[in-house]
């Protein structure tokens, strides 16, 4: 069989291969909303699912924040990673396919895993094998497979966005990249977050519905118009016209209604237990929001917090609904790129945990001990100044090292008083005489023989 022109061949496996157990782990086009909802033919499909405003507010916001992430290759250099350009990775990280750019790209391949638990990527390889593209599958075309010997492979349909010409293609493991979502049933198949909101999302819809009847009136009626005896039903039916004429609606809703014959006008009100659905659909909303990790402020639902640090708001998202998301998706492109030990992918989170201003310009002036100016200032899209690519510190600063040789000496801080020095001795004054006449004869005997010497 071939894929993008080349070979896939199964050489020395098995032909025996059969699907895994999915025991309810696949997320089928209809699910049961409770247990024997299917054979009493009460079904739930994707778009109700999806209609509900919370799980499409969840959905939508982790897909859109994850694809915002520019994706960098990085190089491990010197125990630290360091962004790089390789012409064998790097120009499908930009460009991942011919229809999609990377921001599309890893949009679909998140809300695939979202809203299937499952995102199959297959490879397109050039003659060298090297992976120029890479194309999001659509999960109902794909099955995984796994052989006698416990080798996995995936059947594929045709797809020909993909370049996938063949009805029923089977291809090994090597050429799909498989992210899977809580494998709670079968470690080769994953569930959607959509498997514990589903009846969530179904009582608010529910919910939904029924504030829209109430506001139409179409539950019951909005007033009643009642008489002391009973009247004809041709009597009855033209007061109920004239009063729809003239009364219904936003445009009569200030008139004056004369009602005579003993009549009596009676509004109908909600209730206070019809009250309280709106706090349902809040409850509904908040469930939606806990499969999914992510915090109710953050669709709307609730109030936010009072706390004004934004990183720390953003922090918490990150970590508890988004971070194992972004993870899961670099370890797969590792894996399926082949980058090796010393190069790998890695998501630019600084849009995502942005600090605000004050914040962030207090951090660069705590940290230019740390990191060379430039660097600061790349933070704030600044351009680099002369003198900018040197780690400044402050005169007084000393190196570990300095402070060690210090600690090293006897008195390191000089606290111990100097001991007082000895007196001079006494001088000798015959000592003294006789040398001052000794250097006198010296002086007078020279000056002699230099006279002498003139002379002759």
């Amino acid at each position: 069989m071939q894929i993008f022109g080349l070979e896939i061949t199964r050489a020395g496996v098995k032909k025996d291969l059969s699907p895994p157990d999915s025991r309810g782990s696949w997320f089928p086009l209809v699910r049961e909303s409770f247990s024997g909802a299917w054979q009493r033919n009460i079904t739930l499909s994707n778009d109700q699912v999806f209609a509900f405003h919370a799980n499409f507010a969840c959905h939508t916001l982790i897909c859109s924040d994850i694809a915002k992430l520019r994706v960098k290759l990085v190089a491990l250099k010197d125990n630290v990673w360091q962004e790089v350009s390789n012409p064998a990775y790097s120009p499908v990280l930009r460009k991942p396919n011919h229809y999609q750019n990377r921001i599309q790209f890893f949009e679909n391949w998140v809300n695939s895993k979202l809203a299937r638990g499952n995102a199959y990527i297959l490879k397109r390889r050039d003659g060298r094998g090297v992976v120029v593209g890479l194309y999001v599958l659509n999960p109902d075309r794909v099955q995984p497979l796994v052989s006698d010997d416990g080798q996995v492979f995936y059947r594929l349909s045709q797809d020909n966005l993909s370049d996938i010409a063949e009805s029923d293609v089977t291809v090994p493991a090597r050429e799909i990249i498989h992210d899977r979502f809580n494998c709670l049933f079968h470690p080769l198949v994953g569930i959607s977050p959509l498997y514990a909101s589903a009846l969530a999302a179904t009582q608010g819809t529910n919910i939904q519905h029924a504030g829209s009847n109430l506001a139409a009136n179409g539950v019951r009626p909005s007033a009643l118009i009642t008489f002391p005896a009973r009247i004809p039903p041709e009597d009855a039916a033209r007061v109920k016209e004239t009063w729809e004429t003239q009364y219904a609606g936003s445009a009569g809703a200030s008139k004056l209604a004369i009602l005579g014959e003993g009549a009596k006008f009676e509004a109908l009100t909600m209730t206070s237990d019809e009250a309280q659905l709106i706090e349902q659909l809040k409850y509904t909303a908040e469930v939606v929001c806990s499969t999914y990790h992510v915090p109710p402020y953050k669709i709307g639902i609730g109030q936010q917090p009072t706390y004004n640090n934004v990183q720390a708001l953003n922090v918490e998202y990150y970590s508890q609904c988004l971070q194992v998301l972004i993870e899961a998706i670099e370890v797969c492109l590792d894996e399926g790129l082949a980058t090796g030990e010393t190069l790998g992918t890695e998501f630019d989170t600084d849009n995502l945990l942005r600090m605000d201003s004050v914040t962030q310009m207090e951090v660069l002036e705590k940290g230019r001990n740390y990191f060379k100016v430039d660097e600061g200032r790349q933070r704030m899209s600044l351009p680099p100044v002369p003198g900018g690519n040197s780690v400044y510190r402050q005169q007084q600063d000393y190196s570990l090292e300095a402070l060690a040789k210090r600690d090293a000496a006897d008195d390191p801080f000089g606290t111990a008083k100097p001991e007082p020095a000895a007196p001079p001795e006494p001088a000798n004054d015959d000592e003294e005489r006789k040398t001052a006449a000794k250097a006198m004869s010296a002086f007078l005997a020279h000056s002699v023989r230099e006279k002498l010497n003139a002379r002759r």
